[in-house]
């Protein structure tokens, strides 16, 4: 079991999973939210684009109902990315939300209406800032290759400049559950962390910032199978090539993404899945399709997600299969999807009392018979499963819930 925090931060291991948002300048020209620097844009052209910047379609309810229907209890929103840009109200920075013709702070918006809905407020904030004018750190990543004219590097100018709008965001949105630090700096400076704790103490902080964080970030990969001895949260988007808006993108599938999501959370991950809404402020069709599909399959199978561990079930090699437990329940995920009608298995000696596929509610067939795998050493009676519906269900990952008096020791 992963050690919990006993405080008000222990939200995070009952509401699993979230929506990333990632918003700002770059969905103008729908190429990468790190437009700036993968295509070595100068930045006295970049910073035009605030001229340009005005999402008239933005309805922060569309997103939050989305995030609701999907069955996602958290939002974690890209208030700063590296180009700089603020998406609030920043009296720190001139380079931010006020001063395009939206003239509207996007994040005040989007927390009311997450506070409004029950929907719990995370705030990403990039550690490299390709905007400030001492903020250049030469040896970290994500860097801007060379100062701009007039700019000159001061760490400890720059670390006093972030101290000031983490207090702002910290101090102004209401209750904030998350503070995702991205791109680590090699710099510990523990008053950052200690600022968020002080101002909100619900907040988890992640491990990518200027100190120890409260859990760790594995990003558009999943480890290998095994039970995770922290508090984790993967993330991954609908898109594989940005994370931002981009024309044209290559988007995973539904399936894909529901056999990432049910590997995390088996080992007791929470799991963030990002969007990037378009400059108009609209979540693209496409990528709410996926979600759509995704949260219609994770609503059908949560309890298997709640409070379970990974179960090393005796004489059970099938890496085909994650078995988790819950006290005397067995879920059976079966992550690859179905290969075959029937599955044995030879550490389970009893019936269940109950064998439900959890994607359509219905019972799956279930008998004690003699294996022939294992016959010529043990010929007692084995728990078989079978009659699946193979075809119905070649979209979806299929998780088996198995209820029994008592498990095997």
């Amino acid at each position: 079991m992963i050690p919990r925090f006993n405080d008000s931060r222990d939200w995070f291991f009952h509401h699993r999973f979230g929506l990333f948002i990632h918003w700002g300048l770059y969905s103008i020209n729908a190429f990468h939210e790190q437009e700036q620097w993968r295509l070595h844009v100068p930045s006295d052209k970049y910073v035009k684009l605030v001229e340009k910047f005005n999402p008239r379609h933005f309805d922060p309810y569309q997103w939050v109902s989305l995030c609701r229907d999907v069955g996602m209890d958290y939002i974690c929103f890209t208030c700063k990315h590296h180009d700089g840009f603020c998406m609030w109200n920043s009296k720190h920075s001139d380079y931010n939300i006020m001063n395009t013709p939206y003239r509207k702070d996007i994040l005040a918006e989007l927390a009311t209406a997450c506070h409004k809905h029950g929907i719990r407020l995370g705030l990403y904030y990039s550690c490299p800032y390709w905007h400030h004018p001492a903020a250049l750190n030469f040896g970290a990543t994500h860097q801007l290759e060379q100062p701009k004219p007039g700019d000159s590097p001061d760490l400890l100018k720059y670390l006093d400049y972030v101290y000031k709008q983490v207090e702002e965001l910290c101090s102004n949105y209401g209750e904030i559950s998350q503070f995702f630090w991205d791109i680590p700096q090699g710099i510990k400076f523990p008053p950052l962390n200690d600022l968020i704790r002080k101002l909100q103490p619900s907040a988890l902080i992640n491990n990518r910032g200027y100190g120890a964080g409260d859990y760790d970030t594995p990003e558009r990969f999943v480890p290998e199978l095994g039970s995770f001895t922290k508090a984790t949260e993967a993330c991954q988007s609908v898109g594989s090539s940005s994370w931002g808006y981009r024309k044209n993108e290559d988007y995973f599938t539904p399936l894909f993404l529901m056999q990432s999501i049910d590997k995390i959370m088996a080992m007791g991950g929470n799991y963030l899945l990002n969007v990037g809404p378009d400059s108009d402020g609209r979540i693209p069709e496409e990528s709410a399709n996926i979600l759509r599909k995704v949260g219609d399959w994770y609503k059908k199978v949560k309890e298997a997600f709640s409070e379970n561990e990974i179960y090393k079930l005796p004489e059970h090699n099938n890496e085909e299969i994650i078995v988790t437990q819950r006290e005397n329940t067995l879920y059976l995920h079966f992550t690859k999807g179905l290969q075959k009608t029937g599955y044995a298995f030879p550490a389970l000696k009893c019936l269940p009392e109950e064998a439900v596929l959890l994607n359509n509610g219905k019972r799956v067939s279930s008998e004690l018979t003699v294996l022939p795998q294992i016959a010529i050493r043990s010929p007692e009676p084995r728990l078989r499963i079978f009659n699946f519906p193979t075809e119905q269900m070649a979209e979806e990952v299929p998780i088996v819930k198995l209820v029994f008096k008592q498990l095997p020791p």
